[in-house]
């Protein structure tokens, strides 16, 4: 099958499907009350954005596991932050994560399924993490996986599976998302827009494209949950099967269909994008959060953080969006209305050049933190990198560069942290809002207590470590329309 190379107009790529197959919430949430608790190996922390009320662990220590499985919830996250890491130290996490949750299992009395969570544009260590995954889980005893599921789409952003294809959704129609700059990736580029021709690309032909078993919206809308789960049951010996998906109700008929499956003896690993996790939880989508659901969140200063870290163009036109707006409505307004003083935005840039300079580095970090810490009593204030990308000759060498920069930007937001608490915490980026969690901010336990924007902006509540009482936003880079990082603020603000 030959792609376009060019965006397709959003009917165009709908016409003719199969009505929507309904299926409420609370049909799975009856349905996998007896299920394996789902724990999700998020490779990096943007995959909340879907859910509301879910526990979410930055580490992984046998305890940390055993309180999140002790949580009234169907479902928690795991940050790996694998994406961020070189292929040898993201297989070495994942195997140190299963044997950590095996014993926790154990020590609870809690059987679990794992979900590997990551891109929704298709970047990321696959299949070396369900490898990974699949060797440990019988390494410690557990049985071998018979199928690996994929399943990308991420319903809210506009990633969509029709006919075994991914597309992205853009302001020209939705585009083959291996024709998308995401593909270009340093570390993770691909070519194949197709499903299957992505597995053969990305395995090297170890699992050919005719050999992936294709799940289409056919099966999950006309034929349903009981015809797909006899269709999972097929796989064996870790076989992929990759899922349409255009709907939150085509992932509930899935989430309906793997739960039959695994109950007719099927031993399943899940490769997935965020909407998934909300199906298989038994959730439905949520309403942002609230100004009054947001008050009692909010930290007692009177200004917040927002950290950029990301450099897809359109983090940087959310960026520059913001800025305009912010430049448009000051000018003479008085305090406590829409562009008064309590509206001010300071920017502060770390500069790559410097952060790359051994010399350079810590003075340049402790000055931009010392100025922005001073800065939140008088504004909101941002942090952000140089926006323009400085690769290496290689992806190793590119990814070293990333974790570099993404370590000033968290030793930043710890020295602003420790002067000066914030009200609240943005952080936009993957690679950020992991290390910002993790590191900047210590937090080990969080509950996601649901969006600011659709299903795309998530919002933790920490629970211990110096950031507990400050909101902490979870914000991918390459998610939302311009004005988002605007209207995120601007929630944020609405609750002082």
């Amino acid at each position: 099958m030959s792609l376009p190379r060019h965006a397709l107009p959003e009917p165009e790529v709908l016409a003719g499907l199969p009505p929507v197959r309904e299926v409420p919430a609370a049909e799975v949430a009856a349905r996998i009350r007896s299920a394996p608790r789902l724990v999700v190996l998020d490779d990096d922390p943007t995959g909340t954005q879907t859910v509301k009320d879910i526990p979410v662990l930055t580490t992984w220590t046998v305890d940390d596991l055993r309180w999140a499985l002790r949580q009234d919830s169907t479902a928690f996250f795991v940050l790996t932050n694998t994406r961020s890491l070189a292929p040898a130290d993201a297989a070495d996490r994942n195997r140190e994560i299963v044997r950590a949750l095996h014993q926790a299992s154990r020590a609870e009395g809690v059987p679990y399924a794992i979900a590997s969570r990551s891109d929704s544009t298709l970047r990321g260590h696959f299949p070396l993490e369900t490898d990974v995954l699949a060797e440990e889980l019988t390494a410690q005893g557990a049985p071998a996986p018979d199928g690996v599921v994929v399943v990308p789409a991420y319903i809210e952003a506009g990633r969509l599976t029709v006919d075994s294809t991914h597309w992205m959704r853009t302001p020209d129609g939705l585009l083959p998302v291996g024709e998308s700059e995401f593909a270009k990736d340093a570390t993770f580029g691909y070519r194949s827009s197709r499903l299957p021709d992505w597995i053969e690309e990305k395995t090297h032909g170890r699992t050919p494209a005719g050999k992936v078993l294709r799940i289409t919206l056919t099966d999950l809308r006309v034929e349903g949950p009981s015809h797909v789960a006899t269709l999972l049951s097929t796989l064996r010996d870790g076989a992929p099967a990759v899922v349409d998906a255009v709907c939150d109700d085509d992932l509930r008929v899935l989430a309906l269909a793997l739960a039959e499956a695994e109950e007719n003896g099927a031993h399943l690993l899940y490769r997935v994008g965020p909407s998934f996790v909300r199906a298989r939880a038994g959730q439905s989508a949520h309403p942002p959060l609230t100004p009054a659901e947001l008050r009692p969140l909010r930290g007692d200063a009177p200004h917040g953080l927002i950290v950029v870290g990301s450099h897809v163009s359109l983090t940087t036109r959310q960026l520059d969006r913001l800025r305009e707006q912010q430049e448009s409505q000051r000018g003479g307004k008085p305090d406590g209305q829409p562009g008064g003083p309590q509206d001010n935005l300071t920017e502060y840039e770390l500069d790559v050049a410097q952060l790359l300079d051994d010399t350079r580095r810590a003075t340049h970090i402790r000055e931009i933190a010392t100025a922005a810490a001073a800065a939140l009593e008088t504004s909101d204030a941002v942090i952000r990198t140089t926006r323009t990308l400085v690769t290496g000759t290689d992806p190793d060498t590119s990814l070293a560069i990333s974790r570099s920069v993404s370590a000033a930007l968290v030793e930043a937001v710890r020295l602003v942290n420790a002067a000066r608490r914030p009200a609240f915490v943005i952080a936009k980026g993957g690679i950020t809002s992991s290390d910002t969690a993790t590191h900047g901010l210590e937090i080990r336990r969080a509950w996601a207590r649901g969006t600011l924007l659709p299903g795309i902006v998530s919002l933790w509540q920490p629970v211990d470590g110096p950031a507990a009482g400050i909101p902490y936003v979870v914000f991918a880079g390459n998610v939302g329309g311009d004005n988002a990082l605007a209207d995120a603020l601007a929630l944020l603000r609405s609750a002082a």
